[in-house]
């Protein structure tokens, strides 16, 4: 079968519709973007002219042909999920082919933080755009969707100093202190986003996410950064809470994902147990 790369009429109508009724429910910007990827990508490639010629058997085999990780199929399962109760709901179908899609079970992560040649050598090969992104992944702990969508006015000085309203997951807000280097650059930087582009006025997270990860030896990313920044903060402090509230955590078993255990503390464990 043919695989047309261009996306047929009428899923795009359906897409447009599904989106305009995912930004009235809330969900945010960035979350509507991926759901528009995964919708589009699945339009040019299962051959279906319509999403409502898709049957369970054709969307089950089309996705098991896929070469994803665990964590994509989750994802693009939760889109194809919401995309066709979406349909049902407003009378578009009465058939759900993503209810077959089978329950993928979350991969347990690890702590995976960005050592600090890695970062050097990145910073060295950086211009000052790509630098500025990786000191707000580093220093911030901030995802590549919250670093997009930065902005000038997110800057604010409080009596302790200077921070960042961070703008996270589910449109939760919070505030990161900035050292006093990285609180002068991005003081210094002109008015409105941080990262202009071409995704309502700011670069896309995709985009971010490929400017820093080219720029890192290996398999290290922008959200390895964020790891960095968490193990940092816990060794600093040893308070998982507060790690967790610079992260934007809803649970502090998420954050002990990412911190990763201090190697030296560990010796230093094992040396006073047999001593």
């Amino acid at each position: 079968m043919s695989v047309s790369r261009s996306i047929p009429q009428l899923w795009s109508i359906a897409i447009v519709a599904f989106l305009a009724a995912q930004r009235a429910a809330g969900l945010p910007h960035t979350t509507c973007y991926t759901r528009r990827q995964h919708l589009e990508h699945l339009a040019r490639r299962i051959g279906a002219a319509s999403p409502w010629e898709v049957d369970p058997g054709q969307l089950v085999t089309w996705a098991g042909s896929q070469t994803w990780s665990r964590e994509t199929r989750r994802g693009r399962r939760t889109t194809f999920r919401a995309f066709w109760l979406w349909a049902i709901e407003n009378g578009h179908t009465s058939i759900n082919p993503a209810a077959k899609l089978p329950r993928v079970k979350p991969v347990p992560p690890t702590p995976h933080p960005t050592p600090d040649t890695v970062l050097q050598r990145a910073m060295r090969r950086a211009d000052d755009r790509e630098q500025l992104m990786m000191r707000l992944a580093s220093d911030c702990g901030m995802r590549r969707a919250e670093i997009a969508v930065a902005h000038s006015d997110d800057v604010f000085e409080d009596m302790l100093g200077w921070s960042i309203v961070v703008h996270g997951k589910g449109g939760k807000q919070r505030t990161v202190p900035l050292t006093r280097g990285l609180a002068a650059v991005l003081r210094s930087q002109p008015d409105g986003y941080l990262f202009p582009g071409d995704e309502d006025g700011h670069l896309s997270p995709r985009w971010v996410g490929k400017l820093v990860n080219r720029l890192l030896d290996g398999d290290w990313t922008v959200h390895s950064l964020r790891h960095r920044f968490a193990s940092r903060a816990h060794r600093v402090n040893r308070d998982l809470a507060v790690v967790q509230d610079l992260l934007g955590h809803a649970s502090p078993a998420t954050t002990r994902i990412y911190v990763a255990t201090d190697d030296a503390e560990r010796r230093r464990t094992i040396e006073a147990i047999v001593s």
